[in-house]
């Protein structure tokens, strides 16, 4: 990943002048960062976009006039900005901040509850992380989601219909794990997986808690295949992806013929809860399941250690995702340079890859 070499240009656009004082404090505070300008909405922010070329925005979403949404609308069309947003954690706030990852927002912090805590060191730090991250991308803004067309594909064609799972031997087990730019690259793998997928998935996305559901429900509206936020107890099926939720670890335990999924409150692993590592150290116990794994984009090396783990006691294929297509080549970069990786794929062919290792019922 390349150092920044100069200053660059933060633009802050928030109708709390609070907010903005604060922000710009935290930011101020790193050398390598300089606040441009603040704005109290979005048609301000447009405006100031224009006259001052700023190098990175940080947006919230609930403003008057014009929201964070309304502008970053109008904003992908003209300019490759990258944009975090600010997002709260209520209900509304998690789903507009989905709708916000697929109108091409780079990244998103969340808003404590108290605001006055938006000083905290956790806080601060995420927020410099993650604007030095978009800053450093080559992806800049990253336009409107659009799923792949077929023929930019080679999706096995599959005739499916959603239905109701029941409890039946697993014999095929995907894990998939990822972190920064994986809700979108998720919205390119999940939704081309068929209902009839001869696996059980379970998925580590790094988000707080509150966002997986958001994200659990978008992307089962878009699919064929049922993807639920998973839950403690719940027994793994074919044709069926479980999501770690935000601020639980999940770990898979096999009993007789079942694989079981568990929510633990152990601390975070490595700086993350749910850790990938951790549902793969978990993975590494099972016996006389063919195992998949899926290592997607992501800041950092978590899953590298729990791959290492499977493949020292197990068998897994590793499936992992190229330089190009990821949003931040870290996780990814991680298992490649250990020698794990079995396939180095582009995003639009992950769901191929993993559809030929599982096979359709």
């Amino acid at each position: 990943m390349a150092i920044l070499r100069k200053t660059k240009k933060v633009l802050i656009i928030d109708d709390s002048a609070f907010m903005r004082r604060v922000i710009s404090d935290i930011i101020s505070n790193d050398e390598r960062l300089e606040v441009i300008g603040t704005a109290i909405n979005g048609k301000d922010g447009l405006k100031m976009v224009n006259e001052l070329g700023p190098d990175v925005i940080t947006l919230d979403i609930q403003m008057p006039v014009m929201n964070g949404l309304e502008m970053l609308k109008i904003l992908q069309k003209n300019h490759s900005i990258p944009v975090i947003m600010l997002s709260t954690l209520v209900k509304e706030g998690a789903k507009e901040t989905i709708e916000a990852l697929e109108l091409g927002a780079f990244d998103f912090v969340t808003k404590p509850e108290n605001i006055y805590k938006i000083n905290s060191s956790e806080i601060k730090d995420n927020l410099i992380q993650k604007i030095i991250l978009a800053c450093e991308s080559k992806h800049g803004n990253l336009g409107v989601y659009k799923p792949f067309s077929p023929s930019l594909r080679t999706t096995v064609q599959v005739e499916s219909t959603k239905r109701v799972k029941k409890p039946q031997d697993v014999k095929n087990l995907v894990a998939i794990g990822t972190s920064t730019g994986g809700p979108r690259a998720l919205q390119s793998v999940i939704p081309f997986l068929p209902s009839v997928l001869n696996s059980g998935v379970v998925v580590v996305q790094h988000m707080p808690p509150g966002f997986t559901k958001s994200l659990s429900d978008r992307l089962n509206q878009l699919s064929s295949i049922y993807v639920k936020e998973a839950e403690d107890g719940d027994v793994i099926t074919n044709g069926t992806v479980f999501i770690a939720p935000g601020d639980r670890h999940l770990e898979v335990v096999q009993k007789s013929n079942a694989l079981v999924i568990r929510l633990s409150d152990e601390p975070a692993y490595g700086g993350h809860k749910p850790a990938v590592d951790v549902m793969m150290n978990s993975i590494a116990k099972i016996k006389g399941i063919k195992l998949t794994g899926v290592i997607m984009t992501g800041m950092g090396s978590d899953g590298t250690k729990g791959v290492t783990e499977v493949r020292s006691k197990n068998a897994m294929h590793i499936i992992v995702q190229d330089e190009e297509s990821c949003v931040v080549y870290g996780m990814p970069k991680s298992v490649v340079e250990k020698g794990l990786a079995n396939e180095i794929v582009t995003l639009a062919t992950i769901a191929d890859a993993i559809i030929k290792q599982s096979g359709v019922l």
